[in-house]
């Protein structure tokens, strides 16, 4: 999982509230457990004029010019801001892939669905909570102005607007140090690699049967 420090990033709003994983990954795009690949995917029905299937080739399909992600002004952006519980519905862990994949490292929203919030933390993004008003605020200035950045803080623990008025969001201690320093459940568990390989090797000379 790659790190997360600072970003100065583009941002693009979806202004709706209770979107759900089947959204954001609908589910005929589930049958791959593999972590990359569903970028072209996400959101797909919104996206797209056509009905998505597994392995389709992406790039001349038709989209719809209204949906934000199509629109030029919002390519590369890496900062999703939406509204309330956002990722609802089922715990499908392809949601947070998707929107890592299509390029996401920090979604603002008012509120999250907790297994989403979870998931986003275990693959390399950031959500953050901030209050209503302040999300509003953004998105009628990101809607505004072309070319809308944030930079978000991790250690500071701050996203600072264009303006330069600075927001202050939470975020639990453990988390924050699993992201700052890439750890996802497999690199927390390679941290204690050393003594997992003097434990089976302890566990060979002493009931080696289970070897045999």
């Amino acid at each position: 999982m790659d790190k997360f420090v600072r970003l100065d990033g583009l941002v693009v709003p979806i202004d709706r509230n209770n979107i759900d994983t089947d959204a954001i990954i609908p589910k005929q795009f589930l049958k791959s457990i593999k972590r990359s690949g569903f970028g072209p995917n996400a959101f797909d029905e919104w996206r797209y004029m056509d009905v998505g299937e597994p392995g389709q080739e992406c790039t001349h399909r038709p989209k719809n010019p209204n949906f934000a992600l199509n629109q030029p002004r919002y390519q590369g952006a890496q900062i999703l801001l939406t509204r309330q519980n956002f990722g609802c519905g089922s715990s499908r862990e392809h949601a947070p892939w998707a929107l890592l994949d299509f390029g996401f490292r920090v979604i603002v929203a008012e509120s999250f669905a907790d297994i989403f919030f979870n998931n986003c933390f275990k693959n390399g993004i950031l959500p953050i909570i901030l209050p209503a008003n302040e999300v509003g605020e953004m998105v009628r200035q990101v809607e505004a102005t072309p070319g809308y950045k944030l930079t978000v803080d991790l250690p500071a623990q701050t996203v600072t607007r264009p303006d330069g008025r600075v927001l202050n969001f939470t975020i639990d201690p453990f988390r924050k140090e699993c992201l700052l320093n890439g750890w996802d459940d497999i690199g927390l568990t390679l941290r204690h690699a050393e003594k997992i390989r003097e434990f089976e090797a302890r566990r060979r000379f002493e009931q080696p049967w289970l070897f045999a």
